[in-house]
């Protein structure tokens, strides 16, 4: 059966986990009685009430869709050994940044089996009993991370649990690993399947491990008895809880949790994911699992049934990964992401869409709302998408009075919005947006009037302010128009959102459709000179923030542009996006002690891309790096000395690289294993100074 029957329950589960996330995390870690004191049932967002942002960088969003993508990066292959997803950790983690919860061998399960990774011990047996005893690997990890790989096995359980128990053995094992392949077969099968207690039965031929058939079975008899969840919580908790089944965070007492709101909820999504983010043990990570399976089984209709939990949203999340072009993501765009893998390992080609901004989902806005910037005199507006009131996608904004001097303005982040972050969370990132990059938009005016739009950035200036950059005006009537912007120069500081301004002389009280947005390629031309550094105590400016590092240390420099510097093997420090694909990263370096230093070319990961080193004073290489296999491209003598300036310079054009110093070409070579990614440096055990950083496309 066709993938594209499936597309927009893959887009629900997306945002069913999302949503569920959201719900549940401000929460998470609160014991039950003070949930139950502060708030009763949990129904709808606390964030506000608990101090924190709504949209935040939580491991289950960016573990569920950043080690989903091992899939796509090892070629879409149904047959993926568990060491791929292993290497997959190792490319997109930053070790003690990103993604895990970083408490600690022996103590944080996947603290643990990333320290086995690095150490050279290989998935499954990084998350092994064998390897790190049965109460570390039986932890909730193994089913927090597996809702997307699941999504791209529609109605193929066999292939969902086949994938899962690969991708969950990297950290966990025994009963963990059972319940993470017990949730994958019914989050496939509820893609057909609607009834609980069938999709029950068919699970249970996928779970090998009596006690959690026995535990499954328990649950499902006393949510058959009793319909008040508070009731069946307590009869779970002496039986199941966090005293029974030790450990930081146990699997059993969340796998039951979510199992009783899935049943108790029943066909009501808002019901369930209240249930799981009322019920305390691990709210976010439950809520995101209930979250996902009704999105799976309920469909876009029955998100929409409750609350409304999506417009605050606005499909937008981060999946935080060391590819930071990446991070700043939405709905939208992981479902394309899922939905190619789901017909690539069917065998078939996906029919989506391959401009960012397509709207295509029902309700999808992708990150716009409207602009909190302070532009003035600004009209009401409201988003939606037009599929809502009429037969195509689109983002629909519907303007109240705008007229002379009183404009509408929409944005949408390109990057991190540090007024809204919070800081439990490492939230590592590289804008999506450069200076030089040509905008297309695709946008008409569906009711009459003399409407004009024009697109926007907001951008963060050398002393961490937010500016503005507008574009010219076009006129736009029924027909659709294409506007084209190039972006105007920031002098290297990061652009965090895109919008656009509607405006008219007269009145107008009417809709405006941005149908679809895109921009490809690298930047013409993205540099950051000399030292920029403003004051001695502020090291860490956001013109710094667009680069993600794995380096132990990349901050301002004192006299250059950046330091960078790294006491093991191979830290990176990259920017861009994987749209990157013929330019050159240019940069002046002086060397201190170190091993070897030098530049990096499309990178899709810190352990994916094209490197050029000087190394140890004495030769240069060029080379290619694929998780832990290094091929080198080419080497020659070249001898370099303390403290001086080398002009460094690392081409790819096509399958063609040039690796240049001083302005001459030291080494050539011809690859075909990365078409695309960022830029950046790369450091071994030691230090290098760079002035500049420049990519010309």
């Amino acid at each position: 059966m066709s993938i594209r029957k499936y597309e927009n329950q893959i887009y629900a589960g997306v945002l069913g986990k999302m949503l569920g996330v959201y719900l549940g995390r401000p929460v998470e870690g609160w014991s039950y009685e003070k949930i139950r004191e502060t708030f009763g049932d949990i129904k709808y967002y606390v964030h506000e009430q608990v101090g924190v942002p709504l949209i935040v960088a939580d491991d289950d969003i960016s573990g569920t869709f950043g080690f989903f993508r091992g899939i796509e990066d090892h070629g879409y292959d149904k047959n993926l050994p568990a060491k791929a997803f292993g290497d997959t950790w190792l490319n997109y983690i930053i070790e003690n940044r990103t993604i895990l919860w970083w408490g600690g061998l022996g103590r944080s399960t996947e603290h643990t089996a990333f320290l086995n990774l690095k150490n050279g011990i290989p998935a499954p047996r990084s998350g092994s009993i064998a390897q790190n005893g049965k109460t570390l690997a039986e932890q909730i990890g193994a089913q927090i991370f597996i809702d997307a790989i699941a999504m791209a096995c529609p109605n193929n359980p066999d292939l969902a649990v086949e994938l899962v128990r690969k991708a969950a053995s990297v950290s966990h094992d025994g009963i963990a690993l059972e319940a993470a392949c017990h949730l994958a077969a019914l989050e496939a099968m509820a893609f057909e399947e609607k009834d609980l207690d069938v999709l029950l039965d068919r699970a249970a031929a996928y779970v090998h491990d009596q006690q959690l058939l026995d535990i499954i079975a328990d649950v499902r008899d006393i949510c058959s008895r009793e319909k008040d969840w508070r009731k069946v919580r307590e009869y779970l908790e002496p039986k199941y809880g966090y005293h029974v089944f030790v450990g930081c965070c146990h699997m059993v007492p969340n796998h039951a949790m979510v199992l009783a709101s899935i049943l108790l909820g029943g066909d009501d999504f808002q019901k369930s994911i209240s249930i799981a983010s009322s019920a305390a043990w691990d709210t976010d990570c439950n809520a995101g699992n209930v979250g996902a399976f009704n999105g799976i089984r309920l469909g876009i209709d029955g998100i929409n049934a409750g609350a409304d939990f999506r417009t605050p949203v606005a499909d937008l999340m981060y999946v935080v990964t060391a590819d930071g072009g990446s991070v700043v993501t939405d709905a939208v765009i992981e479902s394309k992401r899922i939905i190619e893998t789901a017909a690539k390992m069917a065998g078939e080609e996906a029919d989506i869409s391959k401009e960012r901004y397509t709207f295509e989902f029902p309700g999808s806005v992708q990150g716009f709302q409207p602009c909190a910037y302070d532009h003035g005199a600004s009209a009401d507006v409201k988003i939606s998408n037009c599929n809502e009131c009429m037969e195509e996608n689109g983002l629909l904004v519907e303007c109240a009075h705008v007229a002379d001097g009183v404009s509408a303005h929409v944005a949408t982040q390109t990057f991190i919005d540090f007024s809204k972050i919070a800081v439990n969370f490492s939230t590592v990132a590289s804008p999506t947006l450069y200076s030089s990059q040509k905008v297309i938009t695709r946008a008409k005016a569906l009711d009459a009037g003399n409407v004009w739009i024009r697109p926007y950035i907001l951008y963060y200036d050398i002393e961490n302010e937010t500016q503005i950059m507008y574009g010219t005006f076009t006129k736009i009537g029924r027909d659709e128009t294409a506007i084209e912007w190039e972006v105007p120069d920031t002098k290297g500081m990061s652009i965090f959102k895109l919008g656009y301004e509607i405006a008219s002389e007269k009145r107008f009280d009417g809709r405006v459709v941005i149908t679809s947005i895109d921009w490809k390629g690298a930047p013409k031309l993205f540099a950051q000179r000399g030292m920029l550094m403003t004051s001695i105590w502020n090291t860490n400016p956001l013109w710094l923030a667009g680069f993600a590092s794995s380096a132990a240390q990349f901050a301002a420099d004192f006299n250059q542009t950046y330091c960078v510097s790294h006491i093991d093997e191979d830290g990176l420090v990259t920017i861009g996006t994987r749209e990157w694909d013929n330019y050159s990263v240019a940069t002046k370096a002086y060397f201190s002690l170190h091993e070897s230093g030098g530049l990096v070319i499309r990178s899709r990961g810190h352990k994916r891309y094209y490197g050029a080193a000087l190394n140890e004073y004495k030769y240069a290489t060029l080379y290619v790096q694929k998780d832990d296999k290094r091929t080198i491209l080419g080497e020659v003598p070249y001898a370099y000395v303390e403290d001086q300036p080398y002009e460094l310079k690392l081409k790819a054009e096509g399958n063609a690289l040039e690796f240049s110093v001083n302005g001459q070409v030291i080494l050539k070579a011809e690859d075909d294993t990365y078409a695309s990614g960022g830029a950046g440096f790369l450091i071994s055990k030691g230090t290098m100074t760079c002035d500049s950083f420049i990519v010309e496309g």
